[in-house]
């Protein structure tokens, strides 16, 4: 049997080697279709899908449903405002001995906005295809506009983060190793020239959330040639900067003062009817009727109406959405698992860890199933409102829950409040005290919530399913306020902080005399006002000078980053691994990072 099998195999082989002609014959493809750019569209909606790709890399990014560390970074881990918990201190973003041009933070933010340009370029390049038909000539230029856009807010961020960089504008079929670096002012300029572009073939609303807008474009052009008139101003160009000052007050003008946007002033929505909500109090922090053994009353306020489901779009009646990604518990449920907002997982507090003797648990009255991803700064969780600065709806119990009642039944504390002094002061030496207070701070209204989604449906008090600002009225106010200021007006700037504090019916309002040189009082204004929802890192390294590195020096949570932070830079490098595959044109690291 044995050589019967053997020699039938051999046989067999030499049957095949006689049938074939050639081995080059044989190995030929054939394909029955071949894609390339030009054929690979057919209708609109094949070019729409390219925008829809986009819009949902851009709700990964802000979103961050993987828990992303460049993601977090991203959204201003590392700054003035966010650290690391102790549990994950191997991770920090601001022990400067690990943060150099080869950190792989800084290849993946830079190579998310090129992807997305990528993207953009080829939907721009799809829409002009002659096989492509559109339903109306609005329609194409709407669909040209939003990819120009995308191209524009990539370069607008690649700007303020890293500087000049390669400008591509059209799609490359072959590799590439020679592009040239713009300067940081040329960046702008192509953004702004794009922007600018589109302006009249954006619509000024849509009857469904979550497309581009005209007010988008118009913020993002406030806010670059905010940046250009900084940059400007460093390279000693005062006059170039005046008038970059004067078009951003401009575009932000038309934003505020439009007709389109205000700031909602009055009770509105899906739970405008409630004056107060009730977070029941868990014994020993188990889920069920008979271990409610209290509950804690919160007074409810507009600002926290902005961050509850079914209000955050301008279609559900809210003038100062300008734009936000969108989030469908069904979507969710049925095939897409990244249409969630993780944030009480990733950002709320790990009180069962941090002063496990008095609070304990993951459900509501400890702000969910927090592991605490990345953690606000005591300056963003409570020197922002010392003093005159406290009395503020934005630190209102229910938009900055500070009340946390006793749940372990051991505790002094049980169903009582539990005092600060003893959250954050409760271990037997300074080192415990910081590890624990890392994990327990207040809880925000924009990362946890009285009414979890989807707990009959297995779902745990992890996830947020609501709408996601990208843009809101708050920030393009404030931009303003930062080019009145820059631009010598400082009573103006005042003037428009006061919009936001008279909203917040804060107890003090600011005058001139507040805006100082060092911009000090803008950024805690938009700690106050857009803390989880502002890219920090945009906000410092666009202003220039040593803002950012000054601040993080001061307000980072772990002694790491005064230790390391030794040098200035107001850029992050770029990537080394980008400086290396271009090899056939040099691409300058930033020179506050050579040698790093």
């Amino acid at each position: 049997m044995k050589w019967f099998s053997n020699n039938l195999t051999v046989v067999f082989a030499l049957f095949l080697l006689g049938a074939c002609k050639s081995d080059k014959e044989f190995l030929k493809e054939r394909p029955e279709t071949f894609y390339t750019i030009d054929n690979a569209f057919s209708s609109s909606a094949q070019v729409d899908q390219v925008l829809i790709s986009i819009y949902s890399n851009i709700r990964e990014a802000w979103t961050n449903p993987a828990e992303q560390a460049w993601m977090f970074v991203f959204k201003g881990n590392g700054t003035d405002m966010f650290d690391i918990a102790s549990i994950r201190r191997g991770a920090t973003f601001n022990n400067y001995g690990n943060i150099n041009p080869d950190n792989g933070i800084f290849y993946s933010v830079y190579s998310f906005w090129y992807d997305m340009i990528s993207k953009a370029n080829l939907a721009i390049y799809a829409t002009d295809l002659p096989q492509v038909q559109w339903s109306s000539d609005q329609d194409k230029k709407y669909a040209l506009a939003q990819a120009r856009f995308f191209r524009a807010f990539a370069y607008r961020n690649l700007g303020e983060l890293f500087g000049g960089v390669p400008i591509v504008t059209a799609i490359t079929q072959t590799p590439v190793f020679n592009f040239k670096r713009s300067t940081r002012g040329e960046t702008y300029n192509f953004a702004i020239s794009e922007l600018e572009a589109i302006l009249n073939d954006l619509p000024v609303t849509t009857a469904v959330g979550g497309r581009i807008v005209k007010g988008a474009a118009q913020h993002n052009l406030a806010e670059l040639y905010l940046a250009k008139g900084t940059q400007l101003d460093a390279d000693g160009n005062s006059s170039g900067a005046k008038e970059a000052y004067g078009k951003s007050i401009q575009y932000a003008n038309d934003v505020i003062d439009g007709g389109t946007y205000s700031l909602m002033t009055a009770r509105y929505g899906t739970r405008a009817g409630e004056a107060s909500i009730s977070f029941p109090v868990y014994k020993g922090g188990t889920f069920s009727a008979a271990a409610i053994v209290d509950t804690l009353q919160q007074a409810t306020n507009v600002y926290w109406d902005l961050f509850q489901e079914g209000n955050v779009n301008y279609q559900n009646g809210n003038k100062e959405c300008i734009w936000a990604v969108q989030i469908d518990y069904a979507a969710y449920r049925a095939e897409d698992g990244e249409s969630k907002l993780g944030y009480s997982r990733a950002y709320s507090p790990v009180f069962r860890d941090g002063v496990k003797d008095h609070l304990t648990g993951t459900l509501e009255d400890v702000g969910g199933r927090g592991i605490a991803d990345i953690i606000p700064t005591f300056y963003a969780r409570d020197q922002v409102f010392d003093a005159k600065w406290g009395a503020d709806m934005r630190n209102s119990d229910a938009v900055f829950r500070r009340r946390f009642k006793g749940n372990v039944a051991t505790s002094p504390y049980f169903k009582k409040d539990v005092p600060w002094s003893v959250i954050y002061n409760g271990g037997a030496d300074n080192t415990t005290n910081m590890n624990n207070s890392s994990l327990c701070y207040p809880v925000s209204c924009k990362v946890a919530t009285d009414k979890y989604a989807g707990l009959a449906d297995g779902e745990n008090r992890s996830n947020l399913f609501r709408d996601e600002y990208v843009i809101r009225l708050s920030e393009t106010i404030l931009l303003r306020a930062e080019a009145k200021q820059r631009n010598g007006d400082k009573a103006g700037a005042a003037a428009d902080i006061n919009l936001l504090r008279a909203r917040a019916q804060c107890g003090y309002q600011v005058t001139a005399a507040d805006m100082d040189d060092h911009f000090d009082l803008i950024l805690d204004e938009r700690a106050r006002e857009l803390l989880y929802e502002e890219c920090r890192w945009n906000t410092l390294l666009r202003m220039g000078k040593t803002i950012a590195v000054d601040r993080i020096r001061k307000y980072a949570y772990w002694p790491e980053a005064k230790a390391t932070l030794t040098f200035n830079y107001n850029l992050w490098p770029i990537p080394q691994k980008v400086i290396e595959t271009n090899k056939d044109a040099v691409i300058e690291q930033n020179p506050d990072w050579i040698n790093k």
